[in-house]
């Protein structure tokens, strides 16, 4: 079993939620499963208020934290990680089928905060939710049902996350910098790339998508992140003084 440490670790981030049934149903898995920590970003309103008076689900739905963007939601977390059927679209970012994912998410879950999101009922993530995400998850299914109800594709991943051993802590583990640390680095990167001209007209919201992947890839220690932040700043202050 997963330990209460490593539960209360775990972020479960829905994005654009519309259905009160499926955010009842997620805050009800989570709850038998023993996970507290829900987050919604920008759900519709009224299903987040009717969701609230879910059976089972109270505590977990009283404390449930609501963000503008998943920047915000996940800018405390290590690693964060999609949920996709990603069998029809494009992706960017290494697939892992729910089994092999179980083990390597409660590992992460031994040294900080991990993510773990949801979209929304009728598209799921977006290109840009995505690119905030480090890798994804599918759970295999029948090719003519890819995709799985919101509530029940929650319950299915936290079963994973919940059987089995729990992982042990090595001697080292490696303290990767948080979402919101290469929040930073990227905002930091995409400014210097528009003031050199790299940026082009129509391409930016493309650029700002690949240049987040890129630096969740690198997944850079806490200190490499800041050394780069700084690198950064020197440079855009360099492009400021010679645009004077």
């Amino acid at each position: 079993m997963i330990s209460p440490t490593q539960a209360d670790r775990l972020r479960i981030v829905l994005v654009r939620t519309r259905n009160p049934l499926n955010i009842g149903a997620a805050a009800r898995a989570m709850s038998n499963f023993g996970f507290r920590r829900l987050r919604v970003v920008n759900p519709f309103e009224v299903a987040f208020r009717e969701a609230r008076s879910a059976v089972g689900a109270v505590e977990v739905l009283a404390k449930a934290e609501e963000y503008k963007t998943v920047a915000e939601a996940v800018a405390d977390c290590a690693q964060v990680i999609g949920t996709t059927a990603g069998r029809h679209r494009e992706l960017k970012h290494p697939l892992r089928p729910l089994n092999q994912a179980g083990e390597l998410v409660k590992k992460h879950l031994l040294s900080g905060p991990v993510a773990l999101l949801f979209g929304s009922e009728k598209v799921g993530l977006s290109s840009e939710d995505l690119s905030h995400c480090h890798w994804l998850i599918h759970i295999p299914t029948q090719e003519a049902h890819l995709s799985m109800n919101l509530g029940q594709a929650v319950a299915v991943c936290l079963y994973e996350l919940a059987r089995g051993a729990t992982a042990k802590r090595s001697s080292k583990v490696l303290k990767l910098a948080t979402a919101g640390d290469a929040e930073r680095l990227t905002g930091s990167l995409l400014h210097a790339l528009r003031a050199s001209g790299y940026v082009k007209p129509g391409s930016a919201t493309s650029t700002e998508d690949k240049v987040r992947r890129l630096i969740r890839r690198l997944n850079l220690q806490p200190d490499d992140a800041e050394v780069l932040l700084g690198m950064l700043r020197q440079i855009l202050w360099q492009l400021t003084q010679q645009e004077k």
